[in-house]
């Protein structure tokens, strides 16, 4: 099996060397096209106005000064002879839970792999950011093998891929693996404006975790109780069923 890894977190980050790490045990053929540096909340941005370039680190290892929407764009037209037989984003350092997808540079690798017509796979772990917590990478890439050995033995349908999370704990305290919807995840949004040695306003805008919406069946909540979600994700977006009901006032 020839697989394509990428990530948002560049192409040193733990949790893509760990995934790296564990599919090069077996016989597949594993290629690295991750950004050089990091590229976390960068969505599905592709870079148009100024030169890219890939940096080989390896044989079959590079590094692309752009995006992770970028990596998966040249892996398949640029840097592979030839096609993978699935993509997988991550492991992404932190969750990508909820509402939360439609920022992530992770999960929009594996959407832009899913639009360019391959199976693909978004993995995020929880709290690898945490610092009172060692990150559960051995966990993350177990599961990881479990989902990609799942996908290639029943493939998905087209224009889906998977956004797979994983709770920061040992495998044996994780509950198992369960299918969810994605969860509404609701912030504080914050603008906090200071200023450079020369006395001008700069901004730096965020926001602070407040809560999950309460459905069990979500993502936010499910990770939350032990398990490790996953959530099948349109590669496109029309609401199919509002069609019908839209043309009781257009023209067509």
């Amino acid at each position: 099996m020839r697989v394509l890894l990428s990530n948002d977190d560049g192409v040193d980050a733990p949790g893509l060397q760990a995934l790296t790490s564990k599919l090069s045990r077996s016989d597949d053929e594993v290629w690295v096209v991750a950004p050089a540096t990091e590229q976390s909340a960068q969505s599905h941005s592709l870079t148009m106005h100024r030169p890219l370039r890939v940096i080989r680190h390896g044989e079959r290892r590079f590094a692309v000064t752009g995006t992770p929407a970028d990596c998966i764009y040249l892996a398949l037209h640029h840097v592979m002879p030839e096609r993978p037989d699935i993509v997988v984003s991550g492991v992404n350092a932190g969750s990508n839970l909820g509402t939360d997808v439609h920022y992530s540079g992770t999960v929009a690798a594996a959407r832009e792999a899913c639009l360019q017509g391959l199976p693909a796979i978004a993995i995020s772990l929880e709290s690898a950011h945490d610092a009172d917590r060692a990150a559960q990478w051995g966990t993350a890439t177990a599961i990881a093998e479990r989902v990609i050995r799942s996908v290639v033995a029943a493939p998905l349908p087209p224009r889906v891929f998977l956004n797979v999370n994983v709770p920061n704990l040992p495998l044996p305290e994780v509950k198992g693996l369960k299918a969810c919807r994605l969860s509404d995840r609701f912030y504080q949004p914050f603008v906090e404006e200071r200023h450079d040695p020369r006395g001008r306003a700069y901004l730096w805008i965020g926001g602070r975790h407040s809560h999950f919406s309460d459905d069990p069946d979500s993502d936010g909540p499910a990770i939350e109780e032990g398990w490790a979600t996953v959530t099948p994700m349109m590669a496109t977006s029309t609401v199919e069923d509002l069609i019908t009901s839209l043309k009781g006032w257009t023209d067509a």
